[in-house]
């Protein structure tokens, strides 16, 4: 035991110079200038920073999950009519491969492959058309059901649920992501926020703020809460939506509507409304004040009830029927306001 401690008190030799110890003098100031050149990469702005990194787009989407695609999307399904129509607004419209059945705006993909309906899209066709990305309306369980179908076969889906048009235009916003076209997306905000505040300055001094009912179904009568694009169309055109309920749609007995009795009736004509029974043959009505008054507004379900551009004509439509007076002999803004 001693002559081994002995043995390791003794001096060792210099080690002889040779290829072991120049590779490590030449790594050194190698790895110095890799060490400086990190910590020069993580004080960049970020924004410089993305700028050296590969384009894939990313977002949080509104059941809120991070979406990254590989890159900008360029071949997109929308499974919901309004956002072909948000796409042909921003210039997109050639980026878009298929259309669902029931759609129809913009009219030039008409000729575009049907992929089935948005609830039950037809994952074969979908598969045959290798689209990079797929666009889902919330709102019901068959949609979220469809999302993790198309999912598991390797397709991103991004899942949009606007229901004002401040979740509207921040939607935009992020379709502009996912397309690398931030600008046109901007652009389109701030033609349709341009139309809006034309109809809030028109509408700003009137006096009465009218009750408005809104009829999605009838009959088995369903109406329009306040959990809908619908009511914030209501209240930017200078009305009020008489149900208060934090809802999107609302079931109601024909007896409750009584109670509530609306200055204002509005009936959608369209897919979920396709023909509903007139006014004058709804004897129970009679007695509600906006049939009495003949304030009855018949309207297009794809501009009212469809989260989209079109939603900015709903109000201009609707607030010159609330309140005419307020663009009676003027040449109001919202006539000359650029249209997406």
């Amino acid at each position: 035991m001693a002559e081994s401690r002995a043995a390791t008190s003794l001096p060792q030799p210099a080690p002889r110079p040779g290829r072991h110890t120049s590779i490590t003098r030449l790594m050194t100031p190698v790895l110095m200038l890799i060490g400086l050149l990190a910590a020069f990469v993580l004080t960049m702005p970020v924004s410089l920073r993305a700028e050296t990194a590969p384009n894939r787009p990313s977002i949080v989407d509104d059941a809120g999950r991070t979406i990254t695609l590989n890159a900008p999307a360029r071949r997109i399904i929308a499974l919901y009519g309004g956002f072909n129509e948000i796409l042909a607004a921003m210039g997109l419209e050639d980026r878009i491969i298929a259309r669902t059945k029931a759609d129809t705006q913009p009219a030039s993909i008409a000729a575009l492959p049907s992929i089935g309906t948005h609830m039950r899209p037809n994952t074969e066709i979908i598969t045959a058309l290798g689209p990079d990305c797929i666009l889902q309306l919330g709102g019901r369980k068959q949609a979220s059901e469809t999302q993790q179908i198309l999912e598991s076969l390797g397709f991103p889906v991004v899942f949009f649920q606007p229901s004002s048009f401040a979740e509207l235009f921040d939607v935009i916003r992020r379709i502009g992501v996912l397309t690398d076209s931030p600008q046109a997306a901007q652009a389109l905000v701030a033609g349709m926020e341009k139309r809006l505040d034309a109809v809030a300055r028109a509408v700003a001094h009137e006096p009465a703020r009218p009750t408005v009912f809104f009829e999605v179904r009838y009959p088995n009568l369903l109406g329009a809460g306040a959990r809908s694009i619908v009511s914030d169309i209501v209240t930017h055109a200078g009305g009020t939506n008489v149900l208060a309920n934090d809802m999107k749609l609302v079931r109601l007995s024909e007896e409750e509507l009584i109670r509530l009795d609306p200055q204002v009736y509005v009936m959608q004509t369209g897919p979920m409304n396709p023909t509903p029974v007139p006014m004058h043959e709804r004897v129970h009505f009679a007695t509600l004040r906006a049939v009495k008054d003949g304030r009855l507004l018949t309207v297009d379900e794809h501009a009212f009830s469809r989260p989209g551009p079109r939603a900015v004509d709903a109000v201009e439509e609707l607030a010159k029927f609330l309140h005419p007076q307020a663009f009676a002999g003027t040449a109001s803004d919202i006539n000359q306001g650029a249209r997406p």
